[in-house]
């Protein structure tokens, strides 16, 4: 079954431009057996010079539905069906891109009717459909209108049909069936209920058991990723299933994953997709009253003011900042002297390991560290993010730089007054991927996403 389709748009690129109007005719491979046709309001102006091509002005937009109104409508007709147009790839990129933008990826298999009109009905000056229809004898209604240039187009494709002996038409059809390189015990049917959006997915073996959890910004894409080149053989024949949780939010996407990894460990997830923090810098105060700092590992019952996933990253981190701020590396445990530090013979410290430097005026420089380095130890706060659609957010409550909870409120909702929002949320166990996750992500977010909690 074929449909013959044609599309008016305020613009030629489906990136940048809207549909206002589709047709669809429909054929059987013998006749044509019905038709549809829609005008869409786009939700914005309409250039002129479309209007003086088209004859579509503001007015008969106005009323009209938008694309996501008859989106599941428009699914279920186009489905199944050979997708056949004049310059197949414009009208089929507008139609996907509109698809898109509701969740729906559209991968039909297309026919263009330029390209096989060069092929059947070769040595004509112009293949244009205008041109096509006229050597052809096919009238066409409502030129630059959706239903009579896919009336039109319809008709020549029927002529193609009839008239195709080098069976340019099957070829080209087999040509854009790129077979699915999908696990043998994964359906198509299964493939197609995966989703398009930002979310965890799980394989799982037959016996239900999850072998892999990954996360992705595109569900079904990211699994196709899986099978293309050089994939693990052992993985795909023991895939029987596969399930999946849309978050919305990249970055609960990625706490989720690394959530689901430490609770499963599942086979083919040989490690986590971040490094514990299993080093941090630790703070305390000596008895003179100095801020003096130290590198150590991680140990229960101590918390650094910074993590990191090894001892050179966090000593590097300290280096960098003893030099910055011009704090004395005697008290930040970089150099170990009985007197004064290398550094103050130098100028570079200005003596706070040998008297000339006061506590306080010391302090001052070493409180840069705990801020500038982002210290989350004693912190509850939310950040709020992308949810499932467009009238949710995605919500995560933080404390002591974990992922603490996480669920999903009504945009509306007021996060300043926040002590209702809290029992909404999923609580999760706190572990230590999370925390580094987090410590990596929360510069990159603006300060409107964050929404600081009362201490109770």
């Amino acid at each position: 079954m074929y449909a013959i389709v044609d599309i008016e748009t305020t613009g030629g690129f489906a990136a940048q431009h809207r549909i206002i109007e589709i047709a669809v005719v429909f054929h059987d491979g013998e006749k044509i057996t019905g038709h549809y046709q829609q005008l869409l309001n786009p939700r914005r102006s309409l250039p002129a010079f479309i209007t003086g091509l088209t004859g579509i002005d503001a007015g008969m937009l106005a009323d009209a539905p938008d694309f996501s109104a008859i989106a599941n409508d428009l699914w279920d007709l186009l489905e199944g069906k050979i997708f056949v147009a004049h310059n197949v790839s414009f009208d089929y990129n507008f139609v996907k891109q509109a698809f898109a933008q509701e969740n729906k990826d559209f991968k039909p298999r297309r026919l263009c009717t330029v390209r096989l009109g060069r092929k059947i009905f070769p040595g004509l000056r112009s293949y244009s459909l205008g041109q096509l229809c006229e050597a052809r004898g096919i009238r066409v209604k409502d030129r630059h209108r959706a239903l009579g240039d896919a009336w039109a187009t319809a008709l020549l494709f029927e002529q193609m049909l009839r008239e195709d002996r080098t069976e340019e038409i099957p070829r080209a059809i087999k040509g854009k069936e790129k077979a699915r390189v999908l696990p043998p015990n994964i359906s198509h049917e299964q493939y197609r209920q995966l989703p398009t959006a930002t979310g965890v997915y799980y394989f799982h073996d037959k016996n239900g058991k999850v072998i892999y959890v990954g996360k992705a910004v595109n569900i079904k894409s990211r699994f196709e990723g899986h099978f293309t080149g050089k994939s693990k053989v052992s993985l795909k024949s023991e895939i029987h299933a596969v399930s999946f949780e849309v978050t919305g939010s990249e970055l609960l996407a990625l706490l989720l994953e690394a959530l689901e990894i430490k609770r499963l460990w599942p086979k083919y997830n040989r490690s986590l997709k971040v490094k514990a923090a299993s080093w941090g810098i630790f703070a305390y105060s000596d008895q003179q009253g100095f801020q003096r700092f130290q590198v150590n590992k991680i140990f229960p019952g101590v918390k650094p003011i910074l993590t990191f996933s090894s001892h050179a990253e966090a000593w590097k981190k300290l280096l960098e900042k003893t030099s910055e701020l011009a704090l004395c590396p005697k008290l930040t445990g970089i150099q170990k002297t009985p007197g004064a530090c290398y550094d103050f013979a130098l100028g570079k410290c200005a003596g706070a390991c040998c008297g000339f430097e006061a506590p306080e005026a010391y302090n001052r420089k070493a409180a840069v560290l705990w801020e500038e380095g982002g210290s989350r130890v004693g912190e509850r706060f939310l950040i709020k993010d992308r949810g499932r659609n467009p009238e949710e957010e995605a919500v995560l409550l933080v404390e002591d730089g974990f992922l603490a909870a996480f669920g999903y409120i009504d945009q509306a909702t007021d996060l300043q007054h926040s002590g209702e929002v809290l029992s909404f949320l999923k609580p999760v166990k706190r572990v230590v991927e999370t925390q580094a996750l987090l410590q990596a992500f929360l510069p990159k977010l603006p300060q409107s996403r964050i929404i600081p909690l009362a201490e109770d």
